[in-house]
């Protein structure tokens, strides 16, 4: 194992959680092989340097206070690296209200008026589900 790599992977680790494919992606951008790379991730993780569980509460976490969805959420994790059996864990896990994280990301994006036009309350609907807030729960609050 090269410690160079173990040292800048470390160094990374340090300021934020990382998932193993950022961590591949991160090192291969400083000209690093996977094959060097890979008993430096494998170290970590047995270390419990670096972890997936912890890794996808944060993004989750930071999400959720930013006012996004499960749905986005769920594409950003599985974008990182994550896999799906965690994915549903975490989310099996949580004891989030969907439903009242929608109506709070509709209220920090737009005023309350009660008489909305079709062009406004689709603009609207597609900002939610960008959000990535599934239709039951866009349509709750209209």
């Amino acid at each position: 194992m090269d410690k160079k790599i173990l040292h800048i992977a470390v160094d990374l680790l340090s300021r934020r959680e990382h998932s193993s494919k950022e961590i591949y992606q991160k090192l291969a951008l400083r000209g690093y092989e996977q094959i060097d790379v890979a008993p430096v991730i494998d170290y970590l993780l047995e270390k419990n340097y670096l972890s997936h569980e912890r890794f996808a509460e944060s993004v989750f976490r930071n999400r959720v206070s930013r006012g996004y969805g499960w749905r986005y959420i769920k594409n950003e994790l599985n974008q990182k690296g994550i896999d799906s059996i965690q994915i549903s864990e975490l989310n099996n896990n949580q004891e989030i209200d969907w439903y009242i994280q929608v109506e709070l990301a509709y209220n920090k994006r737009f005023d309350s008026s009660a008489d909305l036009d079709q062009k406004d309350k689709a603009k609207r609907v597609r900002f939610l589900q960008y959000r990535g807030f599934s239709t039951d729960e866009i349509m709750s609050l209209f």
